[in-house]
C-alpha cells in the first residue's frame, strides 16, 4: 500500500497544534467554570467521592481510595497532582469554606507537607453536599470520561456561588486566573439583590460585597483596586498583617503578629525576617519567636532598647510578605470560552446556571410525579374493580395474557397493567386503599405546583434566593478580613530610617561621611581622643563636623555662596576611621568650590530663616523656603566679593540674638531683627568690622539656658556666660571673648551648648574626642581657658560639634 504524504508548512502545523494544546489546558485543566467555580480536577474529585458515598454523614475513607478512583476513572494526570488538589480543598487556611472534611495531617500554614495519602482520610464537607445536590435529577449534562467507559458531569449543580465564595487560581497558556475568596453571607445578599434588581450597577452590588474575605484574616487597605477589579475583572490591592506593639521590658517593645496575608508561608516569612536582620537591612531586632499554636498565629519580634517600633514595622512591611499585594484577575470559562468577567457578570452567570438547574430539576420531579400519578390511578381503578380483575387473572394462563386482558378490558396502559400485576394482596386492605387515594391527592397537588413553577420564571428566581438564604444561614460566619477604607500610605524614605544621632564629618579636600554617634565614646576633659577619620593629616584635615539625626535635612553653604541640600540619611554611612565619599559625588560643585558650613533642620517651613556670614564679616538673612529647589544642583545664597568667602550659617528668629566670633578672639552680639531678609542674589550687609589680619570663624544663636563654648587650635577652651556680651548694632568690632597667646593658639571653633549635652572636638589629623559640656568650666571673657584636648604639634583643633538629644517623642 502506497504511503500517503500530505505536504504541510511546519509553522502552520505548530500553530494548529499549539492552539489545540492551549485550548485543552485552558478549558480542561487550568481555568474554573463560572457556574460551579471548579476546575475539572476539583469537580472530578467531588463527583468521585459522591459516587463512593463519602458524604459528610458517612465514615471517612482513606484519601488513597479517592485518588485511585479519580485517577482510574476520570482524571489521568498523576496521583500526586490529584492528592495535592484534594489536600488544598481540606485546608482551612486555603479555602474560605473547605469542601473536603479531612482527618489527619493535611499540611500547615508554615508550608509543612501533608502526610502521604495512605495515612490521611477524608469525606465531603457539609457544604460540598450543596454543590452536588440534585445531580441525580438530570440537572446537569454528562459527558464520556477519558476512555469512554463512564459518564462524568460537565458541571455541578452548585447551589451557591462557589467561584466567589472560595475563589481559585490557575495558570493556563497565555492567561491566568486569580479569583479571591469572599464572605458567604455578603455574596448571598448580593445575589438576592441582583435577582430583584437586574439593572443594578456594580456599585450597588459592592454595598453587599465590599471586598474579598480571606481565611487567614489580615487587613485590606483601600477599595480603589478592588473596585476596579469588580468593574473590569482586573485590579490590585494590598493586604497587611495584623501587628500590635507591646512593651516587654524597660524601654523595650515587641511587635506581635497575629494575622498574616492570604497564602503567605509563615515559616518562610520568618526566615526572610531573620535574613534581613543578619544582613543588617533591618537593624534593631533582638529576637524573633514563633509562638503560634492550634488557636492561631502569634509571632513575636522583640526589639532592642529605645528602637522605634513603627520604623521597624515599616521596614518589615517593605521587605517581607507582612504586606502583600493581591491581584484580581477574574477569568473563567463561559460556554466553553475563557472570559474576563466583572462582579455582576459572575453573579449573572451563576444565576442563569441555577435557573437552568432548578428548571431541569422541576421538570424531572414533574415527570416522575406524573408517572407515579399514572400508576396510582391504575391501582385505584384496579382496587375499585378488584373482583373482575381477579377473575381475569385467574382465567389467564401467562403473565403476558393477563396483561393484555387488563389492557383490553379496563383500558389500562402497559405501565398500569404491569403495576397491577406486581401489586401485593396486602394492598387490598382498606388502609392501603386510603393511602393510595391520599397519594393521588398529594401527587395531583404536587404536579399543579410544579407546573406553576415552570410557568412562572419569577418563582424559580424566588427558589434560588430561598435556597441560598438557607445555605447562608447554615454555613456563613462573620467577616474575617478587616477593611480599612484608606489606602496604604505611601511612606517617605524617612519612615524606613531609624531616627538616630549621627556625626557628619567633612574634610577640607571634600570627603564626607556619617557615622553613628555611639562610635565616639565619652572621655574626660584633657583626653587625646579617638581616630575619627582615615585621612592623612599632612594631606587633608577635617573642616566641618556636625551632629544631626538621620531624618534631618542638611543645607550646605559653599565658599562661593551657593547652597545645596540633601537628606542626612543620603550621606553614605562609614566607620569612624573611614575616609568617606567625595562631595562631588553627592553635590554639583564647581571647580574650586568647597563646602564651608552647613545648616541642619527638620523640614522647609515658611517662618524659618537663617543668617549667612562671610570671613570678612558680611551677613545676609535668607528665608529657608527660598531654597526648596536647591537640592543637589545648587542655587545662589549670597553674592561673594573677590577676596571673601562664606564661612557659616545659623537658623534664627527675629526675637533672638546672634553672636559672631573672630579667630583673634573678638565677638559681636547683635539682634537678628537688625538683618532683613534679602533676595538670593543679594550680597548682604556688614555685620562685624574685621581687621585685615583677622577673620570670622563662627556664628551662633543665643538661646535661653545655653553658654558659649570656645575651643582654640591647641586644645584650650572654656564656656562663657552669654550675658557677659552686650548687644551691639551691626557693623561694630565686638568684644574680647578669649585672650590668645602662643600657648593657646588662635581660636578654632565656637558652639552654644547646654549643660547636659556632649561635645565632639576634632583635630586636623582626624582625632575626635567626646566630652560632657558640664565638665568644661565657665570663665570670664578675657580668660584663656583650660586644656580640653591634648594636641601634639603639628596637629591642631579644627572644629567642634554638639550632640543634641533626641526627645522621647521622636
Amino acid at each position: 500500500m502506497a504511503e500517503k504524504v500530505i505536504p504541510r508548512l511546519i509553522e502552520d502545523e505548530l500553530k494548529v497544534s499549539y492552539l489545540t494544546y492551549a485550548m485543552s489546558v485552558i478549558v480542561s485543566r487550568a481555568l474554573p467554570d463560572v457556574r460551579d467555580g471548579l476546575k475539572p480536577v476539583h469537580r472530578r474529585i467531588l463527583y468521585a467521592m459522591y459516587k463512593l458515598g463519602m458524604v459528610h454523614s458517612r465514615p471517612y475513607k482513606k484519601c488513597a481510595t479517592v485518588v485511585g478512583e479519580v485517577l482510574g476513572k476520570y482524571h489521568p494526570h498523576g496521583d500526586q497532582a490529584i492528592y495535592d488538589t484534594l489536600v488544598r480543598m481540606a485546608q482551612e487556611f486555603s479555602l474560605r469554606h473547605v469542601l473536603i472534611d479531612g482527618q489527619g495531617n493535611f499540611g500547615s500554614i508554615d508550608g509543612d507537607m501533608p502526610a502521604a495519602m495512605r495515612y490521611t482520610e477524608s469525606r465531603m464537607s457539609r457544604l460540598s453536599d450543596e454543590l452536588l445536590k440534585d445531580i441525580q435529577k438530570e440537572t446537569v449534562d454528562f459527558q464520556n470520561n477519558f476512555d469512554d467507559t463512564l459518564q462524568e458531569p460537565t458541571v455541578l449543580p452548585a447551589a451557591f456561588p462557589n467561584l466567589l465564595v472560595n475563589g481559585t487560581s490557575g495558570i493556563a497558556v497565555g492567561m491566568a486566573t486569580s479569583m479571591l475568596p469572599h464572605n458567604l453571607r455578603e455574596v448571598t445578599d448580593a445575589l438576592k439583590y441582583y435577582i430583584d434588581n437586574r439593572d443594578c450597577s456594580i456599585k450597588d452590588l459592592m454595598r453587599f460585597i465590599k471586598a474579598p474575605d480571606f481565611p487567614t484574616r489580615g487587613i485590606i487597605y483601600g477599595l480603589d483596586g478592588i473596585k476596579k477589579g469588580y468593574e473590569t475583572g482586573k485590579g490590585i490591592f494590598k493586604v497587611r498583617s495584623r501587628v500590635s506593639i507591646e512593651e516587654y521590658g524597660k524601654n523595650k517593645e515587641a511587635l506581635i503578629i497575629t494575622e498574616i496575608p492570604y497564602q503567605v508561608n509563615k515559616a518562610e516569612m520568618i526566615k526572610k525576617m531573620a535574613e534581613l536582620v543578619k544582613a543588617e537591612t533591618i537593624k534593631g531586632i533582638s529576637e524573633i519567636r514563633d509562638e503560634s499554636d492550634k488557636d492561631g498565629v502569634r509571632v513575636v519580634i522583640e526589639l532592642k532598647k529605645d528602637v522605634n517600633a513603627q520604623t521597624i514595622l515599616n521596614l518589615l512591611f517593605k521587605h517581607t510578605p507582612l504586606e502583600s499585594s493581591f491581584s484580581i484577575n477574574a477569568i473563567a470559562i463561559v460556554n466553553g470560552v475563557p472570559r474576563t468577567l466583572n462582579l455582576k457578570e459572575i453573579i449573572s452567570h451563576f444565576t442563569d446556571h441555577r435557573f437552568v438547574v432548578i428548571t431541569r430539576r422541576t421538570q424531572f420531579d414533574l415527570r416522575k410525579a406524573e408517572d407515579r400519578l399514572h400508576i396510582v390511578e391504575g391501582l385505584i381503578k384496579a382496587v375499585q374493580n378488584i373482583d373482575e380483575v381477579v377473575r381475569l387473572l385467574k382465567k389467564s394462563k401467562t403473565v403476558e395474557e393477563a396483561e393484555k386482558a387488563l389492557i383490553s378490558t379496563f383500558s389500562f396502559s402497559s405501565l398500569q397493567a404491569k403495576a397491577i400485576l406486581d401489586m401485593r394482596l396486602a394492598r387490598l386492605v382498606s388502609l392501603e386503599i386510603t393511602k393510595l387515594e391520599n397519594e393521588f391527592t398529594e401527587l395531583t397537588a404536587l404536579i399543579a405546583e410544579l407546573k406553576d413553577i415552570l410557568a412562572h420564571p419569577d418563582k424559580i428566581y424566588t427558589i434560588i434566593k430561598d435556597e441560598n438564604e438557607t445555605i447562608a444561614k447554615t454555613f456563613s460566619n462573620p467577616r474575617k478580613t478587616e477593611i480599612v477604607m484608606d489606602t496604604v500610605e505611601e511612606l517617605d524614605v524617612e519612615d524606613y530610617i531609624h531616627k538616630t544621632n549621627v556625626v557628619i564629618a567633612l574634610t577640607k579636600s571634600g570627603y564626607i561621611k556619617r557615622s553613628p554617634v555611639e562610635l565616639y565614646r565619652r572621655q574626660s576633659r584633657g583626653g587625646v581622643g579617638v581616630k575619627g577619620s582615615g585621612i592623612d593629616g599632612e594631606e587633608d584635615v577635617i573642616s566641618l563636623l556636625e551632629v544631626a539625626t538621620t531624618h534631618d535635612t542638611i543645607l550646605f553653604i559653599t565658599n562661593l555662596g551657593r547652597a545645596f541640600y540633601i537628606k542626612v540619611h543620603e550621606i553614605p554611612e562609614a566607620s569612624r576611621i573611614a575616609k568617606g565619599t567625595h562631595m562631588r559625588l553627592l553635590l554639583g560643585l564647581n571647580s574650586g568650590e568647597e563646602v564651608k558650613s552647613c545648616l541642619i533642620f527638620e523640614s522647609f517651613e515658611e517662618e524659618k530663616s537663617f543668617i549667612l556670614i562671610t570671613s570678612n564679616g558680611i551677613a545676609k538673612k535668607c528665608a529657608i523656603t527660598d531654597f526648596v529647589n536647591a537640592k543637589k544642583r545648587g542655587i545662589t545664597a549670597i553674592s561673594i566679593k573677590q577676596g571673601d568667602s562664606c564661612i557659616g550659617a545659623v537658623e534664627v528668629k527675629d526675637t533672638e540674638d546672634i553672636i559672631i566670633t573672630s579667630r583673634k578672639g573678638l565677638a559681636l552680639r547683635a539682634h537678628a531683627s537688625l538683618f532683613r531678609i534679602m533676595g538670593r542674589a543679594a550680597g548682604g550687609v556688614r555685620a562685624m568690622r574685621i581687621s585685615p589680619s583677622d577673620e570670622v570663624i563662627g556664628i551662633a544663636v543665643i538661646k535661653p539656658g545655653v553658654t558659649l563654648l570656645v575651643v582654640s587650635e591647641k586644645g584650650y577652651g572654656k564656656k562663657i556666660d552669654l550675658n557677659d556680651f552686650n548687644p551691639k548694632g551691626r557693623g561694630g568690632k565686638g568684644q574680647i571673648y578669649m585672650k590668645i597667646n602662643e600657648k593657646t593658639g588662635e581660636l578654632a571653633a565656637i558652639r552654644t551648648v547646654s549643660a547636659d549635652e556632649n561635645v565632639l572636638v576634632i583635630t586636623s589629623s582626624g582625632n575626635i574626642i567626646r566630652i560632657n559640656a558640664d565638665e568644661v568650666s565657665v570663665q570670664g571673657r578675657p580668660a584663656r581657658g583650660t586644656r580640653l584636648v591634648n594636641v601634639k604639634e603639628p596637629d591642631i583643633v579644627v572644629d567642634a560639634a554638639v550632640i543634641h538629644r533626641i526627645s522621647d517623642t521622636d
